[in-house]
């Protein structure tokens, strides 16, 4: 048997995401990217990938399609409402309904002393992560409930249960925040057939976290205990399952998906 380390997620074949229309921010890479395929590959009829950068964006819809479903990318900012707005229309008029949403873009700061951010450091974190899950969510919340109903996954992160580092502490407000958004949107949406969850990422690989500055990723990977930083594809395994009817009873629920930090 592999050891953990090893082992791949699983890739197809349980079709948990059969015959949805589904919406990915931030598709175009690390985590986004990884749910946006994992999707596809478990029988999504679509995957509309909204992102800032459209080389990548492109990208990842080809691959998707590449996996048998329909794709296409929008280019989106999702501190920007007319932008929101449009990635929501586009999906409606080119597929007539939107069943799933992971909100996952955001921001993290360069790691630094709190006394050494300023204002534009404050909004940069705040409007990807905070303004942009709430734009996300108004726009949404309207096409779920007008066709019966719907999933939304928000990526928040363990550092909005626990400070993990210091730092980082604009991050990790502003997923608190998140996190108090979730639970709120979730229990207003739920009598309505829409099932609202977050997933908190830990230490995960991702080009946005190591530019960050969080530290070496043997290192870090040594100290968590599974003895490894996760992958993109195994936060991308959380959340599939938080949109699929396998969690048809989970709501305002926070999935850490860390390989065990919040358990130390």
């Amino acid at each position: 048997m592999k050891a953990e380390s090893e082992r791949q997620p699983r890739a197809a074949g349980r079709n948990r995401m059969q015959g949805l229309v589904a919406l990915v921010t931030g598709g175009g890479s690390g985590i986004g990217r990884a749910t946006a395929l994992q999707m596809a590959r478990e029988g999504a009829a679509a995957v509309v990938i909204a992102g800032r950068r459209q080389s990548e964006g492109e990208a990842v819809a080809a691959e998707c399609m590449a996996a048998g479903t329909q794709a296409f990318y929008v280019q989106a900012d999702v501190t920007r409402e007319a932008d929101v707005a449009a990635v929501v229309d586009a999906a409606l008029v080119r597929f007539g309904r939107l069943d799933v949403a992971f909100n996952n873009a955001g921001f993290q700061e360069r790691r630094a002393p709190l006394e050494t951010q300023n204002e534009t450091d404050y909004d940069a974190v705040f409007n990807a992560n905070v303004r942009g899950v709430f734009l996300c969510l108004k726009h949404q919340l309207p096409a779920m409930a007008a066709g019966g109903g719907g999933r939304i996954v928000i990526n928040a992160s363990v550092s909005g249960l626990r400070n993990p580092n210091p730092g980082f502490a604009l991050y990790s407000a502003s997923k608190a925040a998140v996190i108090s958004l979730t639970r709120s949107a979730a229990l207003e949406n739920a009598p309505r057939g829409i099932r609202i969850n977050a997933v908190a990422p830990g230490r995960v690989e991702t080009d946005m976290m190591m530019r960050a500055g969080v530290g070496d990723a043997a290192s870090v990977g040594a100290s968590l205990p599974l003895r490894r930083m996760g992958r993109p594809e195994d936060v991308a395994e959380a959340v599939v399952w938080l949109a699929s009817d396998e969690a048809s009873y989970v709501v305002g629920h926070v999935l850490a998906a860390d390989g065990g930090f919040m358990a130390s």
